[in-house]
């Protein structure tokens, strides 16, 4: 079980996030730059006295997750689209992990509906023992009630300190291979995503969020400066996701990628 202290950090963090997700819905406007907005956000965490549990993702259209902007990245808000914003905030490594869609075309009105319903009906349904297979069937028919689909090879996730996937998941449809069951004293991140499209996302091959992993071996057959940098970033990260943007002032770029 959780005990008081580690509860109150958890609160807080969720305290943090609550408090910047309501102040982008007002922020972010059409022609504004990603980069900037990710930046708002990220020192907005830090000034309420928590720390970015990854790099914010704004992702856009048909860019359905995962992406954050690079150092000097020139996308912008665009008319006519649809904006995924991720927050993740840690307090002394715990975490609360949220999101929120901006609608820039009434087109996607409902689409965004149908993830925020699909989303509420879930929490109201998760208890000790409910099955994850059963909280993804919740989500697959409220999201295909509006007409859409989920997308099957995105989810939800189980998290622990200093780790935003802890190994389980939470599907968004009903897969029967899934077994598992809400846990009392863990914490889990429920993550719904509609679609317009056939309800798979692909990866791309450009890479703008990097982790982490702990391999004392392989580190000592590196570079003195290459175990210089992984230790810096890992007695501050540990496993959790980071940008090379936050780092561009403290360390060669071309060295971490």
């Amino acid at each position: 079980m959780l005990d008081e202290e580690t509860i109150r950090k958890y609160i807080e963090a969720g305290r943090i996030a609550c408090i910047v997700k309501k102040e982008i819905e007002k922020y972010v406007k059409i022609g504004m730059k990603i980069i900037d907005i990710a930046r708002y956000i990220e020192s907005r965490i830090i000034e309420l006295h928590g720390l970015p549990a990854f790099p914010i993702n704004i992702s856009i259209n048909s860019i359905a997750a995962h992406y954050t902007p690079e150092l000097n990245d020139d996308l912008i808000i665009m008319e006519n689209s649809i904006v995924k914003i991720d927050i993740g905030v840690h307090v002394d490594g715990y975490i609360a992990d949220t999101a929120l869609t901006l609608i820039f075309d009434e087109r996607y009105k409902t689409l965004a509906e149908a993830s925020k319903e699909a989303l509420e009906k879930a929490i109201k349904a998760i208890g000790k023992g409910t099955k994850f297979s059963d909280i993804g069937n919740i989500i697959d028919a409220t999201i295909r009630s509006y007409g859409y689909r989920p997308i099957y090879n995105l989810s939800g996730h189980s998290m622990d300190r200093y780790t935003i996937h802890a190994g389980e998941v939470i599907p968004n449809f009903r897969d029967r291979m899934n077994f598992g069951a809400f846990k009392a004293g863990k914490v889990y991140a429920i993550e719904p995503f509609a679609s317009t499209g056939i309800g798979y996302v692909e990866n791309e091959n450009k890479v703008t969020i990097y982790a982490l992993k702990l391999n004392p071996k392989r580190l000592n057959k590196l570079g003195s400066d290459i175990q210089m940098i992984f230790n810096s970033i890992y007695n501050e990260r540990r496993t959790l996701p980071f940008a090379l943007r936050w780092y561009s002032n403290k360390h060669d770029i071309r060295t971490l990628e």
